[in-house]
């Protein structure tokens, strides 16, 4: 596939080799732009409303105009996996300010540009599902929402990136995030829960974090099948004391945190409400979602 390739940009398809921006791009010189990770199961593409809504509001709390209408945007996913022949696998959609001049300003950009890269992708190996993550907790903060609202999924993922460097020197799968007062936020790229008892927690919206679109399908799903979910703020005491601990994301899924900065996390292996949760999920992704 990786020959044959073929990417959208500003109206056109074109070969992987020449899917390019201009380097006066206010995307790639400011990180000045928005972006979605969209994932296709079984022919059709997941929350793909959810995810145009997201991208179109992050866009206007950018004071980015984007150039398509929501319906139009939709079609150029969709057209996109269709031509590279995508039933299975992960969409990245990206708007940027476009071409400008060397100045900050937006008004130099008369035009933004929109890419859609219709691929595969596997996030974390297989095996990691039964044995769960270890993971590390950062000391890069989360920013703040009066900073950079997390909510805004934009180009600038220099936070994150921090964040994940710590991860990776250490071999680390995953990091985890606080906020500047201690409290658990989020991770590198996947919103966190933990389960205590009868209850499953995660981290509200107004902490600064990213408003996951697998989150939100975790916690409706969970409530349908009978679980309590409850947002609330909780420190890494809870998480180290929980009985089970999982992340959600895109890419991810539903997976299991087993260890934190080298404590175990319940038995040490993906947990019984865990491993239900995920089977709940993946049923429902390949029966829902907008047809390719």
């Amino acid at each position: 596939m990786a020959d044959k390739q073929v990417v959208y940009v500003d109206g056109s398809f074109v070969g992987k080799m020449d899917a390019k921006v201009s380097v006066f791009d206010h995307g790639l010189l400011y990180g000045d732009g928005v972006f979605e990770g969209i994932r296709a199961y079984n022919g059709r593409v997941f929350k793909l409303k959810e995810h145009i809504d997201r991208l179109f509001n992050a866009a206007k709390a950018l004071s980015l105009q984007i150039p398509l209408s929501k319906a139009e945007m939709t079609e150029v996913v969709l057209e996109s996996c269709r031509k590279n022949g995508i039933a299975d696998g992960y969409i990245r959609l990206v708007v940027t300010r476009g071409f400008g001049d060397l100045g900050l300003s937006p008004l130099k950009c008369p035009k933004p540009s929109i890419i859609c890269i219709a691929a595969t992708i596997a996030l974390y190996p297989p095996e990691f599902y039964d044995t769960g993550l270890k993971v590390i907790t950062s000391t890069v903060r989360r920013n703040k929402a009066t900073i950079i609202d997390p909510q805004v999924k934009s180009l600038n993922y220099l936070n994150n990136i921090l964040a994940r460097i710590e991860a990776d020197r250490v071999g680390a799968p995953e990091a985890l995030m606080l906020t500047e007062d201690g409290l658990v936020a989020e991770c590198t790229g996947d919103n966190i829960f933990i389960i205590k008892g009868d209850e499953i927690w995660t981290p509200p919206i107004h902490m600064g974090i990213l408003d996951g679109i697998t989150r939100s399908t975790v916690i409706d799903l969970a409530g349908k099948n009978g679980f309590k979910v409850i947002e609330k703020e909780f420190t890494l005491f809870n998480v180290i004391t929980a009985d089970e601990c999982f992340l959600t994301g895109t890419a991810a899924e539903i997976i299991a945190v087993t260890e934190l900065d080298g404590k175990m996390i319940g038995d040490g292996k993906a947990g019984t409400v865990t491993n239900e949760l995920l089977a709940i999920f993946q049923k429902y992704t390949k029966e829902n979602g907008e047809d390719i």
